[in-house]
């Protein structure tokens, strides 16, 4: 099976001795949904930092899409898209012209930048408030907005931290099976992390669980709630890092 994301001892050491993620491995295959989670401090954002080549690497390694973070990152962020929780869009702009903007800075040329937009404003749904300055728009709108932003290029893989951070359930709901859809169909790659355990459960594939920098225990959900014998994977998360 292809593999989008190889992370390979992936480490954070801040001083000596110090680490916010220590040795982390795991990938995520082409078309699936990975969700790394784990307590406040756990260091997974950290690790999805490293990843995304925001924050350099102290040891280890992780490759996306056959390129390593430490030898070619710009390689690595044109294949990949991150959004994370604190993201925010200029509100001053209206939401059709960020999309535009967005699509100028992924696609190569105009024709590309156009068919971004036009599924940007498929994805995000919504319609006649994109004339709107962002400044008045929900929080959920503007998180649709940004979902169908980092969604819109086709990245090989979209690294979303909280992905339904501010949306009512009917959004959530919309979000997760757009993710589910365009994993299973469009082969699209996905590294979530979420302190929603319901979310995790219905859209991941597999999981990772990590606290206190290591990485415990990866599966897939149904398989680790029945290896701890829980009722669901709150349970298993709870019962995996107070191991």
């Amino acid at each position: 099976m292809e593999k989008v994301l190889e992370v390979k001892g992936l480490s954070k050491q801040y001083k000596p001795g110090v680490y916010a993620s220590q040795g982390v491995t795991f990938d995520v295959n082409k078309g699936e949904i990975f969700a790394l989670i784990g307590p406040n401090g756990a260091g997974k954002t950290t690790t999805i930092r490293m990843i995304s080549t925001l924050l350099k690497a102290t040891e280890g390694d992780a490759v996306v899409a056959g390129h390593s973070i430490l030898t070619e990152p710009e390689k690595v962020r044109e294949n990949i898209t991150y959004l994370p929780d604190e993201a925010g869009a200029y509100k001053n702009m209206k939401g059709i012209d960020y999309l535009k903007f967005m699509a100028g800075i992924y696609a190569m040329d105009a024709a590309t930048a156009a068919e971004y937009v036009e599924r940007g404003k498929e994805i995000c749904g919504l319609g006649d408030r994109l004339k709107d300055k962002i400044g008045g728009y929900s929080r959920g709108m503007a998180r649709k907005l940004l979902i169908a932003r980092a969604i819109m290029p086709r990245p090989a893989l979209a690294i979303f931290d909280e992905p339904t951070s501010g949306l009512d359930i009917i959004n959530a709901l919309d979000v997760r099976r757009l993710l589910k859809k365009l994993a299973s169909e469009e082969g699209m790659s996905f590294l979530l992390s979420s302190h929603n355990m319901l979310e995790i459960e219905y859209v991941s594939d597999r999981v990772g669980i990590i606290a206190k920098g290591h990485l415990l225990e990866v599966g897939k959900p149904q398989e680790l709630i029945e290896k701890y014998e829980a009722q669901n994977l709150e349970e298993v998360f709870e019962r995996v890092v107070k191991l």
